[in-house]
């Protein structure tokens, strides 16, 4: 997510629904950021499983961390797509490439803890925070756009 509250999207999408409170307890929002990049957030308060995996694919490897696992919080795929292109559109050659899986092994950490240690040394002065004022601002503004997308059912909204 600091990808998120760094990064400036350029436009959004969400859809949503209104099942229980008043607000859309089921949203999915598209993030379109420059060079190509996007980000697909799905929340569902109403699921009776809980989910909170990132996927990150690249050219070569694709990447995906599951919050929940125990071990193996991280999974690095040696996975991609070749491609050859002749003369024209028509001719193009696609070579999917699966090779094996990575787990690296990561220090154990509470996250609470983690967080913590972070905030003392933020108001200290010995670290620059990434969730500053700015930062805030930049959320704000991807929030009340998700929410003028919500409203016009899906439209995409520019930032």
């Amino acid at each position: 997510m600091d990808y998120l509250i760094e990064r400036n999207p350029e436009a959004l999408v969400a859809t949503g629904q209104k099942h229980l409170n008043g607000f859309e307890d089921v949203a999915y929002i598209t993030l379109y950021f420059p060079d190509s990049i996007i980000a697909h957030v799905n929340v569902n308060w109403l699921s009776p499983v809980k989910v909170r995996t990132t996927l990150i694919g690249g050219e070569k490897k694709m990447l995906v961390w599951n919050d929940l696992e125990a071990d193996e919080k991280v999974k690095v795929y040696d996975r991609g797509v070749n491609i050859a292109s002749q003369e024209g559109l028509y001719e193009l050659l696609v070579n999917y490439r699966s090779g094996d899986m990575w787990a690296p092994q990561l220090e154990q950490v509470e996250a609470l803890r983690d967080e913590l240690m972070y905030f003392v040394e933020c108001i200290s002065g010995s670290r620059q925070p990434l969730n500053d004022g700015a930062a805030g601002l930049r959320v704000v503004k991807i929030l009340e756009a998700a929410s003028k997308s919500l409203r016009k059912r899906g439209a995409l909204v520019c930032l």
